[in-house]
Parts: structure tokens; sequence; C-alpha cells
């Protein structure tokens, strides 16, 4: 009886490290697409395809689509071919203000 609840305690905590392993990846998946995400936005005009993010973040290419799918939602980007038939993604254009002309700051 003891190697059976042995046996099913080893099992349970293999499962559980297993979950936390899966869980922190896609975490630092997420954490690097969302960084080149933003470095792209900023880098490229706001235009950027799937594969320049994928490579970028160091992610795969299903994952990433998710990522951009979500994006193009959230921020209205644009879907457009090129003259090549590349498929790439335009969003809204970065306008960065000075930080004197930021709304609150009163120096």
């Amino acid at each position: 009886m003891a190697i059976l609840e042995w046996i099913f305690i080893a099992g349970v905590c293999l499962l559980a490290s297993s979950a936390l392993i899966r869980s922190i990846s896609t975490h630092q998946q997420k954490q690097r697409l969302e960084r080149a995400f933003y470095y792209l936005l900023e880098a490229e005009n706001g235009c950027l395809s799937l594969i320049q993010l994928a490579v970028e973040a160091k992610v795969d290419a299903e994952t990433t689509k998710q990522f951009l799918d979500t994006q193009v939602k959230y921020f209205g980007a644009e879907i457009e071919v090129d003259a090549d038939g590349d498929t790439f993604y335009r969003f809204p254009k970065l306008r960065r203000t000075p930080l004197s002309e930021k709304p609150g700051d009163e120096w």
C-alpha cells in the first residue's frame, strides 16, 4: 500500500511541476512577444509582419499569430499585402509627445 501512495504522490508532483514549467514558459514567450511588438512598432513606423515579430521575439509562428491577431483587434490595425505578395500589419503610427507637454506635468 505504501508503494501505491508513493507512486501517486510522485505522479502528482510530476504533473504539478510540468504545469508550472509550462506556465513559466508561456509567460516568458508573452513577455518576449510584447517587448518585440512594441520595439518593432516604433522601429518600423507601425508596419510589421508575422515573420518579423516571430524572429525578433524568438517565438513559434502559431503563438506569434495568435498574439498578433489579438493586437490587431485592440489597436485596429489593417492587414495589407505588398507588391511581392507579403502580408503585413499596419498599426496606427505612434505620435510621441515631448515629456514637457504631457498632461499633468506642472514643471
